[in-house]
């Protein structure tokens, strides 16, 4: 059974309940009644019937739960909920009330009050419009103030470096140029989603272009200074993880230049998270490990909300939907 599989039969064993936003996409009706015949999870779909069937004449809605923001009797109960979470922004009443009628930001509030277990979207809307009500009533989990996002990545075929078969690489979507406190809590929520969700105890590897002080960079760009500090700070927030850094990439992964880089490290040589220093190592490091090495990319996987929420992209596919609800609702476990 491949990792994708083992989730998703995880996933339907939890029973969870997804909201699915985007009831006018076709993908995203497609995908929620896949979901609901796999027993995957139980959906909530944004949208009204009709809407539903003009994208997907063809796709049985049965067992699924259709919610139209704009009759919906907990409707007046969210833009209340909303006002609460933004008057102290400047948020009023009338303005809650309109918000509350937008699909996504409709998402966002039934999973702060409790009536869903996660948030799935973006489909057809931007990563910018699926995080935002996220942000903004969800929020971010305790002790942690940075929202990211890592990919799983799925091996071939086991491999010498990775006997896991599977490794987290963060942050490749969110991110751009993480401070050393952002990237502290990328690698400790990296941490956790590598266990929740790929089953894998974790070994977390803080990359750069140095190896425990063997670069530096400090008159350009400051990289390696950021990482030591980070791994310093994630080794407070979480010291019970094994976790470590600065490492180039081969010390992280071949024992045998991890012995020789960094002798006595409990990580090196051994890792299987992988923390980037910016997005733009992150984005293009899995994408090489993704094209070169023939690796499965699955994600991007949003982290650090208090409670799971996801973003798609817009050229997801129905199978990538289905996958990250399964995903989502591991994160709800």
């Amino acid at each position: 059974m491949s990792l994708l599989d083992e989730i998703k039969a995880k996933a339907a064993k939890l029973k969870k309940t997804i909201v699915l936003c985007e009831g006018e996409d076709k993908r995203v009706v497609e995908a929620a009644a896949q979901i609901t015949k796999e027993g995957i999870a139980k959906i909530v779909l944004i949208g009204n019937e009709a809407e539903c069937k003009k994208v997907a004449p063809d796709v049985d809605l049965t067992g699924i739960t259709l919610v139209d923001p704009l009759n919906s009797e907990k409707t007046a109960e969210y833009a209340n909920l909303l006002y609460e979470a933004r008057k102290a922004k400047g948020m009023t009443e009338e303005q809650a009330r309109a918000q509350a009628k937008d699909r996504t930001m409709f998402g966002a509030l039934m999973l702060k009050a409790g009536d869903v277990d996660g948030y799935v979207s973006g489909a057809c809307h931007s990563t910018a419009n699926t995080l935002r009500p996220g942000l903004q009533v969800v929020k971010t989990a305790p002790g942690i103030k940075t929202v990211s996002s890592c990919f799983l990545m799925i091996a071939p075929e086991k491999h010498k470096y990775n006997p896991d078969g599977v490794a987290v690489f963060a942050d490749c979507a969110i991110n751009i140029e993480p401070t050393a406190e952002q990237l502290a809590d990328i690698a400790v929520s990296s941490a956790r989603t590598a266990k929740a969700i790929a089953g894998i105890e974790p070994r977390v590897a803080m990359l750069s272009f140095s190896t425990k002080g063997s670069g530096n960079d400090d008159k350009f760009t400051q990289t390696v200074p950021k990482v030591q500090k980070a791994t310093e700070l994630a080794k407070e927030m979480a010291p019970e993880l094994a976790l470590d850094g600065e490492f180039q990439f081969d010390a992280a992964v071949a024992p045998e230049v991890g012995q020789l880089k960094a002798p006595g490290s409990k990580v090196a040589g051994n890792a299987n998270v992988f923390v980037f220093p910016n997005i733009n190592a992150g984005n293009i490091g899995y994408k090489i490990a993704q094209r070169f090495g023939g690796y499965m990319a699955i994600g991007p996987v949003c982290q650090g909300f208090a409670k799971p929420l996801n973003d798609l992209s817009r050229g997801c596919s129905v199978e990538d939907i289905v996958a990250t609800v399964a995903v989502t609702a591991l994160q709800a476990e």
